[in-house]
C-alpha cells in the first residue's frame, strides 16, 4: 500500500519534491551544525557557486567510483534516457534532503553504518539488473530511498571542507547541481557507448548487461566486506 502511494507521488509531483528539498534547505539555513568554511564567507557569490559546483562534480567524477558504478547500474535496465534521467533526479532530490539535514546535525549517522549500506545499494541494483528483464515501477522508489542514504555519505565528505554560514543553502544547492551534472555525464556516456548502439540487440542482456552487472556486484560485495570488517 505504501509503495502504491509513493510511486505516483514520485512520478507526478517532481516540482513538489524539489520544492520540499529547497524548503528544507531554507529552514536548515537558520542553524549552524556544520563545519564552517571561513575562507568563502566573504567571497563573491559566483565564487561560492563555482567552488561547490566543481566540488559536487568532482565528488562523482573522478573521485566517486562507488557512485559511478551505482549510476551505471541504473542505466542497464532501460533504453530510454528520459527514464534514467528521472531516476537520477529522484536520487538527487533524496540525497539533497539528507545532505542538508546531516550537515545541520539534524540527522546523524556514523560512516561505519552509512558506507556499507551504500555498497549494498550498489550490489542490490546490480543483482536486480541480472534478475529482471525490464525496468519495474518500484525502481524509482528504491532509487529515492538509496539517495537518502547516499546523501549521508556526501555529508561526511562535504563536512571535511565545510560551508560558509551566510551561504549555506546556496552552497548545498551548488554542490548538488554539480553532483547531478556528474551523474548526467555518466548516463549520457553509457547511453552513447552501450545502450544506443547495442540496447536493442538480442545479445545485449547476455553479453553486456550480465558481465557489467557481475563486475559491479563483485566490486560492491568487496566494498561491503571491507567497510564492515576492515574500516
Amino acid at each position: 500500500m505504501i509503495v502504491n502511494y509513493l510511486l505516483p507521488l514520485l512520478k507526478y509531483n517532481k516540482q513538489k519534491l524539489i520544492g520540499l528539498c529547497v524548503l528544507l534547505l531554507l529552514i536548515a539555513n537558520n542553524s549552524y551544525g556544520h563545519t564552517i568554511n571561513y575562507s568563502l564567507e566573504k567571497a563573491p557569490t559566483e565564487h561560492v557557486v563555482l567552488f561547490y559546483l566543481k566540488l559536487g562534480f568532482s565528488h562523482i567524477i573522478p573521485q566517486g567510483l562507488d557512485h559511478i558504478l551505482f549510476v551505471i547500474g541504473l542505466c542497464l535496465l532501460s533504453n530510454k534516457v528520459k527514464v534514467i534521467l528521472w531516476q537520477a533526479t529522484a536520487f538527487t532530490v533524496a540525497h539533497s534532503i539528507t545532505l542538508a539535514l546531516s550537515m545541520k546535525s539534524i540527522i546523524v549517522a556514523p560512516s561505519a553504518v552509512v558506507e556499507p549500506i551504500i555498497a549494498l545499494s550498489i550490489l542490490f541494483v546490480a543483482i536486480e539488473n541480472m534478475l529482471l528483464t525490464e525496468l519495474k515501477p518500484w525502481r524509482i522508489l528504491l532509487v529515492f530511498l538509496f539517495g537518502l542514504i547516499h546523501g549521508l555519505g556526501f555529508a561526511s565528505s562535504l563536512n571535511e571542507i565545510g560551508l560558509p554560514r551566510n551561504q549555506f543553502a546556496l552552497s548545498i544547492i551548488s554542490f548538488n547541481v554539480g553532483v547531478e551534472l556528474g551523474q548526467i555525464s555518466i548516463i549520457l556516456a553509457i547511453f552513447a557507448l552501450l545502450v544506443i548502439p547495442f540496447g536493442k540487440k538480442p545479445y545485449y542482456k547476455k553479453r553486456i548487461v550480465y558481465p557489467i552487472s557481475i563486475a559491479i556486484a563483485a566490486m560492491a560485495l568487496y566494498w561491503t566486506i571491507e567497510r564492515v570488517f576492515f574500516v
